[in-house]
């Protein structure tokens, strides 16, 4: 099948180099317009566009989508494969090939429809989840589901772990999706709206950290937000990130306590009441390296007893 990716992040590389490594023809991609580097200002091209300029695939990058219908429909292209693209799809898109869109999902749907699928698996401390593909229908996320694969989670593994892994399983889904539908074999299944859950779109200010919720909520809040928005305290002016945690022992003091602060011992803080202690592995201070919490503590004293927020 002649197929139009529509992809940015690595997630969507991950995806379009499965499909670009199978019998199904990469006609075009369309990557979502490249962005300055908040740090240094620098244009850096997304590994979408990236990927197809390093093998020749015609690349369009449409600040809207709708302003490249005539381009794209003159491709003569059989389907559209979405995967992170970042753009909601008009009429005229999703009614420009024979086979219309379909799209992957970092879910096993219908729940968790939205912008941080694996993000909010991971937040709800989830035994599994997975992946699944479905045609794109104005509503988001909603369509009818083509394949799903499912992957058990340990309760150890970070967001980009999961998204490595997820990408992947994507990538051999959707080429089996597209030989389904090639080959006329592919059963839609209607979601249950019942079942629809949804997840937010993430930004910086939903990292901070409360430490009065439990132990293990916390911790799994660290293991969701791990890179972007990342889960961070305040204390006496610094922002302190926490990178790595694990669940301790409850340590009997009041919620948010800081209850061991020592270079041998470690960060632990008390989270609500009887939940346990949060130990901080992993840590990082404004403008520093990413290091253990002992190494942190070594030149920068939080003082024991002290409490968070």
């Amino acid at each position: 099948m002649k197929v139009i990716f529509l992809g940015t992040g690595d997630f969507s590389a991950t995806v379009l180099k499965a499909v670009y490594a199978s019998h199904h023809t990469v006609c075009a991609a369309v990557a979502q317009p490249d962005r300055k580097n908040a740090r240094n200002g620098r244009v850096i091209p997304s590994p979408v566009s990236l990927f197809a300029e390093e093998n020749s695939i015609e690349l369009f990058k449409f600040e809207r989508i709708g302003e490249g219908a005539e381009a794209l429909k003159a491709l003569n292209a059989d389907v559209m494969l979405t995967a992170s693209y970042g753009q909601m799809l008009p009429d005229e898109i999703l009614s420009l090939c024979p086979y219309g869109v379909i799209n992957t999902h970092a879910s096993v749907l219908p729940k968790y429809r939205g912008a941080s699928p694996i993000q909010a698996a991971l937040e709800a401390g989830d035994a599994e989840t997975g992946v699944s593909v479905m045609r794109t229908v104005k509503k988001m996320d909603a369509g009818d589901v083509i394949k799903v694969s499912k992957i058990k989670l340990t309760g150890d593994e970070n967001s980009a772990e999961c998204f490595e892994k997820l990408a992947v399983i994507a990538g051999s889904l959707v080429v089996e999706a597209l030989d389904e539908l090639e080959s006329g074999k592919a059963v839609f299944t209607p979601q249950n709206e019942s079942e629809a859950t949804y997840c937010k779109k993430l930004k910086k200010s939903d990292g901070l950290i409360d430490f009065t919720l439990p132990a293990l909520t916390v911790h799994n809040k660290v293991r969701a937000y791990y890179g972007f928005p990342g889960t961070y305290f305040e204390y006496r002016g610094r922002i302190v990130k926490i990178i790595r945690s694990s669940v301790g022992a409850d340590a009997g003091a009041a919620p948010a306590t800081v209850v061991c602060s020592d270079p041998k011992r470690g960060l632990k803080i008390q989270c609500a009441s009887g939940s346990g202690v949060l130990t901080a592995e992993l840590v990082q201070g404004e403008g520093g390296k990413v290091m253990s919490a002992s190494d942190y503590l070594r030149g920068h004293k939080i003082e024991e007893g002290s409490v968070i927020g």
